[in-house]
């Protein structure tokens, strides 16, 4: 059933002034260039470890160990290292670490299925995914997932999930206990040597390794340049983004078939075109259709969203984004990270320059299924000097934080921080990545990936891409307040 234009308008008259509000982080609202790394002053935070009171958790403190800059009382451990650390089979952990996800393990462990966004020719990367007997996709491909299990005491084990899979970004967890690792690539067999078509999202079991064998791409979710995915668990749905540009890239939603129940496995059962792939049209309170969301300049803007089917999501011929004239679905650079929470999916647009409408260094929109609206929750300025330790830009992967608010993985320009952003908007430094990967006088830092907390809430796991290391935080953790 389409959300009609007049209904919309309603709606947003109810909601007051076009905003509606959206799960428990509220409004996340901040003004561009509002974001100062050192935003901490808040008396409405609980006190954090050695008197603080803040949003927050105080400045950040240099490692003298040049990795991980950290607040006081804040530790953290590597767990898996690339080309240092190595699997249960002899091989070294591969390189390219991306989107992860944790789940609880038997005994008391810790499982993180860890995705390795390695593109192009297999022979191009020191450190590929190895081609663990029966896990393979395409094995000219250098990509795929492994499992990380942290057992108590600090012991970790590392082993192949998925190999031959191509620039696997972000991915997504399921509330069956699964991984859902995407490629964000559009190649097709014969490119870069691949015998097999990539673009596709693929289902990983952290526990059963018998269920991973013999991987099968889930078709029926498309072929494009997937960035994300996250489940709803009520209407079971499944919502999808693309990274891609010339043209910007789409959000997806894929409906079930009638009568399909989501499971462990059951996704590879489904037919190639199985249910629905969508993407979506946005327009706002007046009726008047938004052809990209960089046209969004405001927090608690408000878009309506209808669906529009995707006329062939296997993109035998054409791109799927390059299927839709103008006018027929909304566009948006950098569609990154998503995360399910507060009953709705958390969506970043990462930046926005030349190729979009109007220029911004992220957004972070909450799209609510059972209102069909979507609101924005952070907008980020253009920073006007990214080497400075000062407002944040280019936010990626995204988790909620089971602390109030979230935490974002920054992938911008020059410094690369893990911040929060609390449920009014405020945002506070969690971490900064010290590892000069250039040079003394043009220094470069990776971005940060993987943002995800244990399901006990203890620890934060992150990932500094290049050269792949899997970091594991703990401190004095505390709830954050609206600030």
């Amino acid at each position: 059933m389409s959300l009609t234009r007049r209904d919309f308008a309603r709606t947003s008259a109810i909601t007051g002034a076009g905003v509606a509000l959206a799960g428990s982080v509220g409004a996340l609202a901040t003004a561009p260039n509002a974001l100062a790394a050192t935003d901490i002053d808040s008396d409405e935070a609980q006190p954090a470890h050695g008197g603080h009171h803040g949003v927050g958790y105080g400045p950040l403190h240099p490692d003298p160990a040049g990795i991980l800059a950290l607040p006081a009382g804040f530790t953290y451990e590597i767990v898996t290292y690339s080309g240092r650390t190595r699997l249960e089979s002899g091989e070294s952990t591969p390189s390219n670490h991306d989107g992860t996800a944790a789940f609880e393990g038997p005994r008391g462990t810790t499982l993180l299925v860890n995705n390795h966004e390695l593109a192009g020719a297999r022979a191009q990367w020191p450190h590929p995914v190895p081609l663990a007997e029966g896990l393979v996709y395409d094995p000219a491909a250098a990509g795929g997932c492994t499992v990380v299990e942290v057992r108590r005491g600090g012991e970790v084990a590392e082993w192949v999930g998925i190999a031959g899979t191509a620039t696997n970004c972000a991915g997504g967890s399921t509330p069956w206990g699964t991984w859902l690792t995407c490629e964000e690539t559009e190649d097709k067999a014969g490119r870069n040597g691949f015998t097999k078509d990539h673009g596709y999202v693929f289902e990983v079991d952290p526990e059963d390794r018998r269920a991973n064998r013999d991987p099968k791409p889930v078709k029926a979710l498309g072929r494009y340049a997937h960035e994300a995915v996250v489940v709803d668990p009520r209407r079971g749905h499944l919502y999808l983004t693309e990274d891609a540009s010339g043209p910007n890239g789409l959000l997806y939603r894929w409906t079930p078939p009638e009568g399909f129940r989501h499971g462990h496995g059951r996704l590879r059962t489904l037919a190639d075109d199985a249910g629905s792939l969508q993407a979506f049209k946005c327009f706002d309170s007046g009726g008047r259709f938004v052809d990209d969301l960089s046209r969004a300049t405001r927090t608690g803007t408000v878009f309506g969203v209808d669906w529009v089917d995707v006329p062939d999501r296997d993109a035998r011929q054409v791109s799927t984004r390059k299927q839709f004239t103008d006018g027929q679905v909304t566009r948006a650079r950098k569609l990154e990270g998503m995360w399910w929470g507060d009953g709705g999916a958390y969506i970043v647009s990462s930046f926005a320059r030349a190729e979009s409408p109007v220029q911004h260094d992220g957004q972070v929109w909450f799209y609510d299924p059972g209102r069909r609206t979507l609101t924005l929750k952070v907008l980020f300025g253009v920073n006007p000097d990214p080497a400075a330790d000062g407002a944040f830009d280019g936010p990626d992967n995204i988790t909620v934080s089971p602390y109030g608010g979230l935490v974002i993985a920054e992938d911008g320009e020059g410094v690369q921080h893990l911040f929060g952003a609390t449920e009014s908007g405020r945002t506070y430094p969690i971490a900064r990545n010290e590892l000069n990967i250039g040079t003394e006088d043009a220094p470069e830092y990776s971005e940060f990936t993987g943002v995800t907390f244990s399901p006990d809430g203890r620890t934060l796991f992150a990932n500094i891409q290049t050269p792949g290391i899997m970091l594991a935080v703990t401190g004095p953790w505390k709830r954050q307040k609206r600030g």
